[in-house]
């Protein structure tokens, strides 16, 4: 199974530092590959710390996630969750 979809990022620093660690962490724990760039860009490994944070995502950017695997729209709905949640609010 494959999903993709495109999400306008909200927190305000973007998917650096404590949203990027959430949001590769929640990559890796379902049971599907994701991939993840800029709308009109190349994709980068969503599991990769190091790959997320080059891409330079800045609040209000848009960005394509890929995912295949069994789990891949769990995976997108995660992910489109941290993407969409202001980050003082991630882990309340």
């Amino acid at each position: 199974m494959s999903a993709e979809r495109t999400v306008t990022v909200v927190p305000e620093d973007g998917l650096h530092a404590r949203p990027a660690a959430a949001f590769v962490e929640a990559a890796n724990e379902h049971d599907a590959e994701v991939e993840v760039g800029a709308a009109d860009g190349d994709l980068v490994a969503a599991g990769s710390m190091i790959a997320v944070t080059s891409l330079g995502v800045a609040s209000g950017d848009d960005v394509r996630l890929v995912a295949e695997g069994d789990d891949a729209e769990a995976a997108l709905d995660a992910l489109t969750d941290i993407l969409t949640t202001p980050e003082d609010e991630l882990d309340a």
